[in-house]
């Protein structure tokens, strides 16, 4: 299976070097700077799934309409609610992508830089940044892992710090995107076989490592390491953290009530609010339309 570690687009993927050296022999079992934390991103480090801030960007910036904005709603809520799904991924992965076809790579990055500004930043997860910044503060690398696009995968690391990020690579052709992706989607298997190849090439030893994740699906990245952690865990993993006595975290009180008292009136308030930004949206739309009319 391809990582994408093998394809020239991932030769930047690495941000900053951490400092050569062995662990000291008074730091404790699993740190040092040679111990890596990896991070996923969505539901462990952002609230939600970030393909759907990216769609709001996307459209904010013309790229998407009202119903595009409003099927990735409809994907939000069902990850929120049920978790997330490898055939739901690897589809909106690849549809969030073809949207980008014709655009250059510079445009994108510009686009994500300001999705952070605007959506991300304050759907961090205040706990699992915390946790991410005591690694960085033991002088730990710290990586995020993501199936979301490179572009905006290597500007969350940018801005929170990070050493570096991996995530799917979107082929271009002259500084273009053609709509297709490199390699495969970064989830499921390949996001552990990537993980593995990046701490083989930065010699991290994963007995050592910590891991962070909310989904089954990245079972492979977790039981690769010597410290995997259950952030927001879906029930799969949740039951999975449980048998095998690794940490779970859950800052989600809302969904836990979706879940167990609520999901009909939730999923109709949820989907009143996509279907009332997507009608924003297509507003907003047509006053630049008008503007631009009258400006012309």
């Amino acid at each position: 299976m391809a990582t994408g570690l093998d394809a020239p687009a991932l030769a930047e993927f690495k941000l900053l070097r951490p400092a050569p050296g062995d662990a000291n022999p008074s730091d404790p079992p699993g740190h040092g700077p040679r111990t890596a934390a990896f991070f996923d991103l969505d539901n462990t480090l952002i609230q939600g799934a970030s393909l759907f801030h990216l769609a709001r960007g996307l459209a904010a910036h013309r790229l998407l309409n009202g119903r595009d904005i409003a099927r990735f709603g409809w994907g939000q809520l069902t990850f929120r609610v049920r978790g997330e799904r490898h055939e739901q991924v690897e589809s909106t992965r690849e549809r969030a992508l073809s949207f980008v076809a014709g655009r250059t790579a510079d445009e994108m990055t510009d686009i994500c830089h300001r999705i952070f500004d605007d959506y991300l930043e304050r759907k961090i997860w205040p706990g699992t940044r915390a946790l991410a910044q005591a690694h960085l503060n033991r002088g730990e690398p710290v990586w995020l892992l993501t199936a979301a696009p490179f572009e905006l995968a290597n500007i969350v690391a940018i801005r929170l710090g990070f050493t570096g990020a991996l995530g799917t690579v979107a082929e271009t052709v002259d500084g273009v995107y053609s709509g297709r992706i490199c390699g495969d989607v970064l989830h499921g298997p390949a996001k552990g076989e990537a993980m593995r190849a990046l701490a083989e090439r930065e010699g991290y030893p994963l007995a050592s490592c910590h891991a962070y994740s909310d989904s089954a699906n990245d079972l492979p990245m977790l039981n690769s390491v010597g410290h995997p952690h259950a952030v927001n865990p879906d029930h799969k993993l949740r039951h999975y953290a449980q048998e095998q006595g690794w940490p779970v975290i859950d800052y989600r009180t809302g969904v836990r009530l979706m879940r167990i008292g609520l999901p009909g009136s939730a999923a109709v308030g949820a989907t009143a609010g996509v279907v009332a930004a997507g009608a924003a949206l297509r507003r907003a739309g047509r006053r630049r339309e008008a503007t631009d009319t009258i400006a012309g």
